[in-house]
């Protein structure tokens, strides 16, 4: 059930998130930037220390990485490099000049026969000197549920709020599978589902090793 409900998470936020993309052949993936910078823009005008919205570029069949061969932003008068990671992550500049320049995004897959998608993620990844304790995961879950209601917009978390995804928790991928023995967390394999209390704002007990951690994104119950 919690799979399913994880699963769900991506979905949710690829339709409440989505980027106008298309491709221009087998080989290339092309993205317009100004969908990019308008949740880069979101993201810097908030108080976030640790929540952020990543770009990846996942296989449309198997939701698996698209990894990337090369990439570029392109404009009408000027071309730069792409900067990415191993892992299909794009490393996007926030950059005024870009939207107003109408720049475009183009990747390059390393398999040219992968259907590629855009896949939109809020998440913390940056966490080193970090404690890891419920007190942490409590701040962190409030600023992923904050950027995903300012990401959603006004009119859905004002007028519609009854519309947006109910944030349980956080889920927390770690680098190899755990176990807790407490009630409000559930494991399976590497991914655990911590439901998050307001009594957990102020217990600072650490609950393991920061550096197992790979990331922590919202857990969706609906």
């Amino acid at each position: 059930m919690n799979k399913y409900i994880f699963n769900c998470t991506n979905a949710i936020v690829l339709v409440l998130l989505s980027i106008s993309a298309f491709n221009v052949n087998a080989r290339e993936f092309v993205m317009s930037y100004d969908g990019f910078y308008d949740r880069l823009k979101i993201v810097n005008k908030g108080d976030f220390q640790y929540a952020r919205v990543n770009f990846y570029i996942s296989d449309i069949g198997t939701n698996e990485t698209c990894a990337i061969k090369s990439g570029t932003i392109l404009t009408e008068r000027n071309e730069y490099p792409l900067n990415f990671t191993d892992k299909a992550q794009l490393l996007l500049p926030f950059d005024k000049q870009l939207d107003t320049d109408k720049a475009v995004i183009v990747v390059e897959p390393l398999n040219p026969v992968h259907d590629c998608q855009l896949k939109l993620q809020i998440e913390a990844n940056e966490l080193e000197g970090l404690a890891f304790s419920k007190q942490s995961l409590y701040t962190i879950n409030e600023e992923l549920d904050e950027l995903l209601t300012d990401l959603s917009g006004f009119f859905v978390s004002k007028l519609m709020w009854f519309l947006l995804p109910e944030q349980k928790g956080v889920a927390v991928t770690f680098k190899s599978p755990v176990q807790f023995d407490d009630e409000n967390i559930t494991c399976e394999k590497s991914v655990c589902y911590f439901a998050v209390e307001d009594s957990w704002e102020d217990d600072s007990a650490v609950l393991g090793d920061i550096s197992n951690v790979i990331k922590v994104t919202p857990w969706i119950v609906k």
